[in-house]
């Protein structure tokens, strides 16, 4: 069963179970995937949908601590419930310990040795771990590696 063909299961189990919270987060990911594809004429496979997923838990992580510091602890509760869904149809987390290992390799197979060689290894550590990290994690590892 491919990813598209998971989101439209669980959108249907959700609205028979009229669970709304995750029949919006699915949703907003099919409306994603859709409108990726419509913009670019391609059909996107399971890591292309990854990346949208990706992308969607991104923009809720960036938007928690604004709803924090303005004291909205109903849409806290709502944004924490999104992402818990979206964390659903991503793979395993890597720790920061296999990350940093991936980081070491692709340095080494990229010969970096500076900062202005950041985006190859940040293009080429994202490429290895699809939906499997977090953007600024790797930057961290790969900024304290390089410096």
């Amino acid at each position: 069963m491919t990813l598209k063909e998971r989101l439209a299961d669980d959108l249907k189990s959700a609205m028979k179970n009229r669970d709304v919270v995750r029949k919006n987060t699915v949703q907003m990911v099919r409306a994603g995937v859709l409108q990726f594809e419509k913009d670019n004429k391609v059909a996107l496979d399971d890591n292309g949908v990854l990346e949208v997923i990706s992308k969607q838990l991104k923009q809720r992580r960036d938007s928690l601590p604004d709803y924090e510091k303005s004291g909205r602890d109903d849409l806290i509760a709502e944004l924490k419930a999104e992402m818990d869904v979206l964390m659903e149809y991503l793979p395993k987390q890597l720790s920061r310990e296999e990350l940093e290992v991936i980081v070491k390799d692709v340095i080494a197979e990229t010969a970096a040795s500076s900062m202005k060689d950041m985006g190859k290894v940040m293009s080429a550590v994202k490429a290895k771990t699809v939906g499997r990290a977090d953007g600024r994690m790797i930057n961290e590892i790969a900024k304290s590696l390089l410096s």
